[in-house]
C-alpha cells in the first residue's frame, strides 16, 4: 500500500475543450441543476402538505426526489466550478468522497425504484391486503434496507478502490466526475481481475433491482391481462407509466454507459454519455410524475390556488 500523499490530486476530462462552448456548458449545467432543485423540492413539498398523498405510493416519490436531490448535487455543482476556473482538479480525498456519495444516491435510486415496483405490485395484484402488508412499519423498513444495501455497495467498491498501483503526481479520469468504474482501473489487479470485480460489483447491485422490478411488472401484467375491465387496465397502465418512464431512462442511460466503458470509444463521449443518467435523469423525473400522475396536479393546483 502506498501513501495517500503520493497521488495528491486526479484530473478530470473536460466535456469540450472549445472556448466558445464554456459559457454555453455553464448555462446548460446551472439550469439543469436549478431545474432538478426545483421540481424534487416541489414533490417533496406537494406529497408533504397534502393529506390525500400520505400513502406509500408517495412516500416512496418523495424519498426517490429526496435521493435525486443528494444524486445531482454529488456531481453537477463541481462541474460548474471547474467550468468557471478552468481547472478539473480534485484532492485525493475530495475524489473519494464525491465517488462515496454518488455511489450511495445512485444505488439507493436504483433500489427506491425496485420497492416502488414492488408496491404497485402489492396494490394491483393484492389490492385487499395492500394496507395490511404495505404499512407504514413494512415503508420505513423498505427504505432503511436500500439505504443499508447503499452502504454495502459503497464498502465492496471501497476494498477494490482503495488498492491503488499507481503513484504518479498527475492521474487522469476519463469522466468528468470521479467515478469509481475510473478508479477501480488504478486498482492492483491485473486487467481480467479488475473486470471480474467491476462486473461482479455491478451485476449484484444492478440485477438484484431489476430483477424484482421485472418480476413486479410481470406479476402486473398477468394481473392486468386477466381484467375484463378496459377502464381498469387502462387506470392500472396509467397509474404505472410514469415509474415506467423513469425505470427507462435511469437503467437504459445507466447501463447504457456502463457497457460502453469497456468498448473502445473515446473517454469524451462516455463522459458526455455519463451526464444522461448522472444530471439530466434526476432533473426529468419529478416532471415525469407531475404531468402524468392526476393526484399530482391536483394537488399542485390545491397549493397554488
Amino acid at each position: 500500500m502506498w501513501n495517500a500523499t503520493s497521488v495528491p490530486e486526479f484530473h478530470f476530462i473536460q466535456l469540450s475543450e472549445d472556448p466558445d462552448l464554456q459559457p454555453v456548458l455553464f448555462g446548460l449545467f446551472l439550469s439543469l441543476y436549478i431545474l432538478a432543485l426545483f421540481g424534487n423540492l416541489l414533490i417533496i413539498l406537494t406529497v408533504s402538505s397534502d393529506s390525500h398523498l400520505h400513502t406509500p405510493m408517495y412516500f416512496f416519490l418523495s424519498n426517490l426526489s429526496m435521493v435525486d436531490i443528494g444524486f445531482i448535487s454529488t456531481t453537477v455543482p463541481r462541474v460548474i466550478v471547474d467550468i468557471q476556473t478552468h481547472c478539473p482538479v480534485m484532492s485525493y480525498v475530495g475524489c473519494l468522497t464525491q465517488m462515496s456519495l454518488f455511489i450511495i444516491f445512485g444505488c439507493m435510486d436504483s433500489m427506491i425504484l425496485a420497492v416502488m415496483a414492488y408496491d404497485r405490485f402489492v396494490a394491483i395484484c393484492h389490492p385487499l391486503y395492500y394496507q395490511v402488508i404495505m404499512n407504514p412499519s413494512c415503508c420505513g423498513v423498505l427504505f432503511l434496507g436500500c439505504f443499508l444495501l447503499s452502504l454495502l455497495d459503497l464498502l465492496l467498491h471501497y476494498v477494490a478502490v482503495l488498492n491503488f498501483s499507481k503513484c504518479e503526481d498527475y492521474i487522469e479520469i476519463s469522466n468528468y466526475f470521479c467515478d469509481s468504474s475510473e478508479l477501480l482501473k488504478l486498482a492492483c489487479f491485473d486487467s481480467f481481475t479488475n473486470s471480474i470485480v467491476r462486473y461482479s460489483i455491478g451485476t449484484l447491485f444492478g440485477l438484484l433491482p431489476i430483477s424484482g422490478i421485472i418480476f413486479s411488472y410481470f406479476k402486473i401484467v398477468s394481473s392486468i391481462m386477466r381484467s375484463s375491465s378496459s377502464s381498469g387496465k387502462h387506470k392500472t397502465f396509467s397509474t404505472c407509466g410514469s415509474h415506467l418512464s423513469i425505470v427507462c431512462l435511469f437503467y437504459g442511460t445507466g447501463l447504457g454507459v456502463f457497457f460502453s466503458s469497456s468498448l473502445s470509444i473515446s473517454p469524451r463521449n462516455n463522459a458526455v454519455a455519463s451526464v444522461m443518467y448522472s444530471a439530466i435523469t434526476p432533473m426529468l423525473n419529478p416532471f415525469i410524475y407531475s404531468l402524468r400522475n392526476k393526484d399530482i396536479k391536483t394537488a399542485l393546483r390545491n397549493i397554488l390556488s
